[in-house]
């Protein structure tokens, strides 16, 4: 078996049983850990061997590719697995240590990393589709944590608001099989060429619409702020950290690989959308007095980010977007886990993860800066929006700093140790991605190339995608 096979497997299997059991019991919690720390190895493996061999392609049932299901891992599905994946064992130790309250959580916890998990790694649209349904199942389950009258509401909400989102998606995956006649994600790339501009747009238009929902973008943003103030400081984490790099991931692979004529075409506009959003973000943010309330706009700016560097697009582009992506996460984590936390070591993580908001250094925000800085260098305007942005980004998250930890002492339970030891290794990543950024920027242009490049698939069936063959089996 592969450890393609595997990763997906491992959450699979594992979260179908954890379901059937009471997750109240710490037994149970752990043994969620440990099926996310699993997966999580599997996934570092599998993301070696597609740096030293290129990428893995395996279809199912020794059916012909385009017929059996088709899984695919390159740098980018592989990057995009591994950090979400993270982000749910972060948070779910966190709140495991703390103690579960339902008991399906540790369970939908890790059926929400089974979709996650297949969904970066396909290469068909349709187990696409079934593997983003999938995760979005367990994430309105999650969003109900704490049963409070205010998380219930906020579910009903994001419930109602991704329904919508994935209802345009389905459409759009309708559309694109008519134009093309596959559901194979790299024949569909190099079929949509010779598809009528229009009917493409129009496809374009609805994968975008369907995305920017998840990412919370605006004018899609409405349900963002309800949900991330109303869920548990772990849910909320697992819901802007983990499950928003659906949207991240979508916009990068649909653009770059599957519609990259409809994004060039499109790409004024995505970079006037996403400086909207920073804009708009950046100001709410600031007129919040609530860290929650302050992080949920705050999260609507900085996705904004992301789509301006999609919208500036090539290389340079693409890895800008990749990077932020990757700091958001880790942002969100960090800053959302120590929300309701007290004590010295709460109050340096969270200077910390608001120096990465702003792009300070030495927080590793500052090389997702400097990488978005280096890719809108033409661009005199752009460049002085990115700046505003930072500043603005440094205003509202040293003014919550401020306030929370300055003029006011933090009320509630105080924070278990191993808790502690959670949020220690969050901001120690943090700090020693921005100390020692090399691996990232590899990881970044790695990524970038696998949704940027051109795939070509020759006479055998092979898939070739910067020069590098795929390994190709059959379970």
């Amino acid at each position: 078996m592969t450890l393609l096979s595997l990763a997906i497997l491992i959450p699979w299997a594992a979260g179908i049983a954890l379901v059937a059991v009471d997750g109240r019991r710490p037994v149970v919690g752990w043994a969620a850990v440990a099926t996310l720390g699993g997966t999580l190895v599997a996934l570092v493996a599998l993301g070696a061997e597609v740096l030293t061999h290129g990428e893995v392609v395996v279809t199912t049932g020794g059916w012909p590719r385009g017929v059996g299901i088709t899984l695919r891992a390159d740098a980018a599905g592989v990057l995009f697995a591994v950090l979400s994946v993270g982000v749910l064992l972060a948070a779910t130790a966190h709140l495991v240590m703390g103690g579960v309250r339902e008991r399906t959580f540790p369970g939908i916890v890790v059926l929400l990393a089974a979709g996650l998990t297949g969904l970066f790694l396909t290469g068909d649209l349709f187990n696409f589709y079934v593997f983003f349904e999938l995760a979005m199942l367990a994430s309105y389950v999650l969003a109900t944590y704490g049963g409070s009258r205010r998380s219930l509401g906020s579910a009903l909400v994001f419930t109602l608001v991704n329904l919508l989102g994935t209802f345009v998606f389905l459409l759009s995956v309708a559309g694109i099989y008519h134009v093309t006649g596959t559901l194979d994600m790299a024949a569909i790339g190099a079929r949509m060429d010779a598809v009528d501009p229009n009917a493409g747009i129009l496809i374009a238009v609805g994968f975008f619409v369907a995305f920017s929902v998840k990412l919370g973008l605006f004018p899609f943003h409405f349900w963002l702020p309800t949900v991330y103030t109303g869920a548990r400081p772990a849910v909320a984490a697992i819901l802007a950290g983990g499950l928003a790099n659906v949207g991240a991931y979508g916009l990068l692979r649909f653009g770059g690989e599957l519609l990259p004529r409809e994004l060039d075409l499109a790409a004024g506009a995505l970079v006037v959308i996403g400086a909207a959003s920073v804009l708009y973000g950046g100001v709410l943010a600031i007129s919040r007095h609530n860290g929650s309330e302050m992080l949920a706009y705050s999260a609507i700016g900085q996705v904004g980010y992301v789509l301006v560097a999609v919208g500036i697009g090539g290389p340079v582009g693409f890895a800008a977007a990749v990077m932020i992506s990757i700091v958001n996460s880790l942002n969100k984590v960090l800053l959302f886990l120590t929300t309701r936390m007290r004590g010295a070591i709460v109050g340096w993580a969270f200077l910390l993860g608001a120096l990465s908001v702003a792009g300070v250094p030495p927080a590793v925000g500052f090389v997702a800066k400097m990488e978005l800085f280096r890719a809108a260098a033409d661009a005199p305007a752009l460049l002085v929006l990115l700046f505003l942005g930072s500043a603005m980004s440094l205003l509202y998250a040293f003014q919550i700093y401020q306030y929370d930890f300055w003029r006011t002492e933090r009320h509630g339970p105080r924070s278990h140790r191993s808790q502690l030891a959670v949020l220690g290794i969050v901001a120690a990543v943090v700090l020693v991605a921005g100390l020692w950024p090399e691996p990232l920027v590899y990881l970044s242009d790695a990524a970038a190339r696998a949704v940027g490049g051109a795939a070509v698939v020759v006479g055998d069936g092979t898939v070739v995608s910067d020069g590098l063959p795929a390994v190709t089996s059959a379970p």
